[in-house]
């Protein structure tokens, strides 16, 4: 391996160690390459600006800015509402309300951060008042969040779209099934413990009452069907529905649930250009530190020692796996796409593997980290809005870790589940 791969990679683990911001590391190293290699530092200004001038990235803002304005609007709160009237009355009824308002969140907003934000700041207390214990009920909400990166639209998906030049409709339609299934194994989660430690079920709502929680909610309902019905009716790109979006959250938030105030618009804007600033920010900086390390073949170095390793694709499948695991509990989900872009796609190349289906795998895998510690954000989401440790959270995580696992197994190893969809549109 050469010079610059070495210093680049123990410089990257070293400041990341020691707690440098991700974007200030990745611009430290970038600079550090070019001076090694004697390249003209220009390039990383250069750099710094072409990572920011995709246009495929003006969805990023809009689907945070969308997903912020139904949370505070009230749509995920009728969501909620509409999915307990229909199933509160089963076994685990309200854990598979959480679970179904979360998926449908998840098809709103992209994010796994802002679903767990969403979701548990209405279920938590709800479940424990009515018989789950607090540590299920934050581990549930905390488990519902990578819903919200797999469901499309997924900003990471769009960001992977956007880093493999891959069609982003495509992605977002690869990560339906792997979705829905890994919802079905939360609701299966829900019934058993609610069986197993008692939990009263409630009563079953009357059918006007059905139709009361479905006629509040159904503006919330419609949020997906508007957003992805556009995408994938040919109305509006990835990126004009994600402005859709944002626009729809206001209407219907200002003017129809009338719960988004407007003195309350400047603090919303606020948060969602600060989350869009940081993730730009950080895309900036990885995009010149990958230019480095393209420059100088690490992508292709480090692919041939993996592939160095084993000849067996079924090995390697899970070998880059278990490397995506614990990168993705390691590192934020974003920049570590950035950063390993290159990495990923040409060992893909080199198994065989669909670049829809290695899209979808990394996404998901990197979904699956965001509730892991030390850096899984919506694990300190749940942990916050719970009161609880977070090591109270990651105990309780353990069941829904392994749905989450299952279903990485299945995209890695069944490819129709992520390219089913997909070819539908060729």
């Amino acid at each position: 391996m050469s010079t610059v791969a070495i210093v680049m990679l123990v410089g990257l683990l070293v400041l990341l160690a020691l707690g440098m911001p991700i974007a200030f590391t990745l611009g430290i190293l970038a600079l550090t390459g070019l001076w090694i290699t004697d390249t003209n530092p220009l390039i990383l200004s250069q750099r710094l600006v072409a990572g920011t001038t995709v246009n495929s990235l003006l969805a990023i803002p809009g689907f945070i800015l969308a997903g912020d304005l139904m949370s505070a609007g009230g749509l995920s709160k009728r969501l909620v509402r509409v999915a307990s009237a229909v199933v509160g009355h089963f076994s685990g009824g309200l854990s598979m309300a959480t679970v179904g308002a979360g998926t449908f969140f998840g098809a709103i907003s992209g994010s796994a951060p802002a679903t767990t934000a969403a979701i548990g700041s209405v279920m938590t207390r709800e479940l424990e008042q009515r018989g789950y214990g607090r540590g299920y009920s934050a581990a549930l909400a905390t488990a519902v969040g990578p819903l919200g990166q797999m469901i499309p639209p997924s900003i990471p998906m769009v960001i992977w779209g956007v880093l493999s030049e891959e069609s982003i409709a495509k992605l977002f339609l690869a990560g339906v099934i792997p979705g829905l299934i890994a919802a079905g194994g939360f609701l299966v989660i829900s019934y058993i413990y609610a069986r197993v430690n008692n939990v009263p079920r409630a009563a079953r709502s009357s059918p006007a009452e059905i139709y009361a929680a479905v006629r509040q909610g159904v503006w919330a309902l419609l949020a997906p069907v508007v957003i992805l019905g556009g995408i994938y009716g040919g109305v509006f790109t990835p990126t004009e529905a994600s402005m859709v979006g944002a626009l729809y959250s206001f209407i219907v938030g200002v003017f129809i649930y009338r719960e988004l105030k407007w003195r309350a618009l400047p603090g919303i804007l606020l948060g969602s250009l600060r989350t869009s600033a940081t993730i730009m920010f950080i895309i900036a900086a990885a995009y010149a530190f990958a230019w480095v390390i393209a420059n100088e073949q690490i992508p292709a170095q480090l692919a041939e020692q993996l592939l160095s390793l084993t000849d067996n694709p079924l090995l390697l499948l899970l070998m880059l796996n278990l490397m995506l695991l614990l990168l993705g509990a390691v590192m934020d989900n974003i920049s570590a796409m950035v950063i390993l872009s290159s990495v990923l796609i040409a060992i893909g190349a080199q198994i065989g593997l669909e670049p829809i289906q290695l899209g979808a795998m990394v996404v998901i895998n990197f979904a699956v980290g965001m509730v892991t510690p030390p850096v899984g954000y919506s694990i300190f989401i749940g942990a916050s809005i719970s009161g609880l440790r977070i090591e109270t959270v990651a105990r309780h995580l353990w069941p829904f870790l392994l749905v989450l696992l299952g279903v990485i197994a299945l995209v890695a190893y069944v490819p129709w589940i992520t390219l089913w969809l997909p070819g539908l549109l060729d």
